[in-house]
């Protein structure tokens, strides 16, 4: 919202720091999600991709001050991966939008979360991850509850915008190799953001952009792009990979949170309890990567060692 770039990390939690820090990654993730719901209620007049060009746009606008690239600079191994990134972006923010649009923002943000959840999973054969891996099935299975009137439609935009999720990690890796910095990131998000202008162009001509949901877009890409980006980096100064990757499970519960608040989306009993084993899951994972144990989420993509993380999925 969340909404991936190269970040400082830290080794330590100060005691001094961690709770100062624990307030800032938590408004970050409340942020990030008020963020997609404000961008909801633009839905009705721009549509997903609307929201999402205007998004990227403000991104780009925030993270290309910062990172200063030069695109005339890069090689062709630094364009090909920059590239394939910049689709990633454009594709996960759209399908996640879709999907919030169809199934609501709870369901849609804990689908998207498998992404990395699968990541972190796959990278190891212990018997605790695989008992991770069926209760994660278990969890998923109880929040969608599939039958003749699930809309499975937007349940697969949301799985879509998990793979994009898992996608970017591993892509992200190679960019943060070849491209110092912020520097892929900012290009791959001015990259989506040029990709997006014809639909921007289609929508002021065929007059649908009205101040409200321009508005509404603009809060978008800065609750869930500038702001948790800035609270994010902040407060990695101060607390481990690891606890930041345990509080990014908060993102689920947060988006929970913002769609009764702002969308009056209510939760059912058991969506509810998928969401809380999706959580747990991750928690238990993060934790055990923590002991040396498989990669986490934390340490392979969200910002927590190789990039900016849901955030900045510009």
């Amino acid at each position: 919202m969340s909404m991936t770039e190269e970040r400082p990390v830290a080794t330590t939690d100060a005691p001094g720091h961690s709770g100062r820090g624990l307030a800032l990654m938590l408004s970050a993730a409340g942020s990030s999600q008020v963020g997609a719901a404000m961008g909801a209620h633009a839905f009705g007049a721009i549509g997903p991709a609307g929201v999402v060009a205007v998004r990227q746009l403000v991104a780009a606008a925030v993270l290309l001050p910062i990172a200063r690239p030069n695109p005339l600079r890069l090689t062709r191994a630094q364009w090909y991966p920059t590239l394939a990134l910049a689709a990633i972006f454009a594709g996960m923010n759209l399908a996640l939008y879709t999907a919030v649009d169809r199934v609501g923002l709870a369901l849609a943000v804990t689908l998207e979360f498998l992404g990395p959840l699968a990541v972190a999973l796959a990278g190891s054969r212990t018997r605790r991850d695989l008992l991770c891996a069926i209760a994660v099935a278990i969890g998923v299975y109880i929040l969608v509850l599939p039958g003749p009137s699930s809309d499975l439609l937007g349940i697969g935009f949301g799985l879509a915008a998990a793979a994009c999720w898992a996608g970017y990690i591993l892509l992200n890796r190679i960019v943060g190799r070849r491209l110092p910095g912020l520097q892929g990131t900012a290009v791959a998000t001015s990259v989506s953001a040029l990709g997006y202008l014809p639909v921007l162009v289609w929508l002021f001509v065929s007059d649908r952009v009205t101040p409200a949901a321009f508005g509404f877009a603009v809060v978008a890409g800065i609750l869930s792009s500038a702001v948790p980006y800035t609270l994010d980096l902040i407060a990695l100064r101060g607390v481990s990979p690891r606890v930041f990757g345990v509080v990014m499970s908060a993102h689920p519960v947060m988006a929970a949170i913002a769609g009764l608040l702002l969308l009056g989306q209510q939760l059912a009993l058991h969506e509810v309890a998928g969401i809380t084993i999706v959580v747990a899951v991750n928690i238990v994972t993060v934790l055990a990567a923590g002991r040396g144990g498989p990669v986490s989420p934390g340490s392979t993509g969200r910002g927590y060692r190789f990039g900016f993380g849901r955030r900045s999925k510009a």
